[in-house]
C-alpha cells in the first residue's frame, strides 16, 4: 500500500508536467493554420468584452473542448473534469502518459467541499487558495470516476486569478487543468509558446505574457503539496511558493513534514 502510494504522489508532482527553463521547441512557424479561435482577454477592472470573453470559454468548455487559459503561474488548458472524452482528449493533446494524473479547478474554496475529503481547517484552506498552489486531498465519489482512475487523490487548483475562476463558476462542475505544452517540455508563458498546439484547441485565451518570460522561476509551476493524511504535508513540488507555503503549514497550523 505504501508503494502504491507512493507511486501516486510522484506521479502528482507532474500534475503541470512543464518543466522549467526557456519555451523552447514551441510556436516556432507564426504562419501556421490554426483553426482554433484566438480570444484577447481585455485588461482592467470589468473591462468591456470579459464577459463575453468567459461565456465563450465556458461555451467551449460546455460543448467539449479544450481551452487555453492563463492562470496565476503558467499558461493552461482546460477542459470538464466529469467529460471522460474531453479528458482523454486533454492526454491526448499533450502526449501524455495515462499514469500521470490531472488536477482539477474551482472557483471557490466552498466548492472544493464537493469533490474532496477535507481533513485540515477551512482556514487553512482559505490561506493558500486562491493562490499558486494545488492541494492534494482524498477524492470523493462526486468526482468521474475516469479522471485518474488509479488514485484516490486528486490535486485541486483555484488559481488567483480572475478570468480562470469566474470560467470555474460558470461550468457546472469542476475543471481539469494541465500546463499548455507537450509532455515534458517547458511551461509556457505566452501564447505563442504554445502554438504548435493551437489546431487542437477549440479556443486560446491571450491574456498577454505571465511574469518575466527570460526568468526559468516564472515556468515552475504551482507549489504542490499533500494534505491527505491528518496532521502532516508531504511536498510533492516544490513550484513558485514553497517558502509561504511551509510557513503557514508549519508555524500556523502546526502540520508535520511527512515523507512521499
Amino acid at each position: 500500500m505504501l508503494r502504491a502510494r507512493r507511486a501516486a504522489l510522484a506521479g502528482l508532482a507532474l500534475i503541470g508536467d512543464g518543466a522549467p527553463g526557456p519555451g523552447l521547441g514551441l510556436g516556432r512557424d507564426p504562419g501556421r493554420a490554426c483553426s482554433a479561435r484566438l480570444l484577447p482577454l481585455p485588461a482592467g477592472p470589468d473591462p468591456p468584452g470579459w464577459r463575453e470573453a468567459v461565456a465563450a470559454a465556458a461555451g467551449a468548455l460546455q460543448a467539449g473542448g479544450l481551452v487555453a487559459v492563463p492562470t496565476d503561474t503558467i499558461y493552461g488548458v482546460a477542459c470538464l473534469a466529469q467529460d471522460s472524452g474531453a479528458v482523454r482528449s486533454i492526454y491526448d493533446l499533450k502526449g501524455r502518459n495515462g499514469r500521470k494524473p490531472l488536477a482539477i479547478c474551482l472557483g471557490d474554496v466552498d466548492r472544493l467541499y464537493r469533490y474532496c475529503h477535507v481533513t485540515v481547517p477551512d482556514e487553512l484552506l482559505r490561506d493558500l487558495l486562491p493562490g499558486p498552489v494545488t492541494l492534494v486531498l482524498q477524492r470523493s465519489e462526486e468526482l468521474n470516476k475516469d479522471l485518474n482512475p488509479f488514485t484516490s487523490l486528486v490535486g485541486v487548483r483555484i488559481p488567483n486569478h480572475p478570468f480562470i475562476r469566474e470560467v470555474a463558476r460558470a461550468c457546472s462542475g469542476p475543471l481539469a487543468l494541465t500546463s499548455a505544452n507537450i509532455s515534458c517540455q517547458a511551461s509556457t508563458l505566452t501564447v505563442s509558446e504554445f502554438q504548435d498546439l493551437w489546431p487542437q484547441l477549440s479556443l486560446i485565451v491571450d491574456g498577454g505574457p505571465i511574469g518575466d518570460i527570460q526568468s526559468p522561476e516564472c515556468r515552475l509551476g504551482s507549489t504542490v503539496v499533500d494534505l491527505s493524511v491528518s496532521g502532516r504535508f508531504t511536498i510533492i513540488r516544490p513550484g513558485c511558493a514553497l517558502a509561504p507555503t511551509v510557513e503557514i503549514l508549519r508555524q500556523k497550523y502546526g502540520l508535520v513534514p511527512g515523507s512521499s
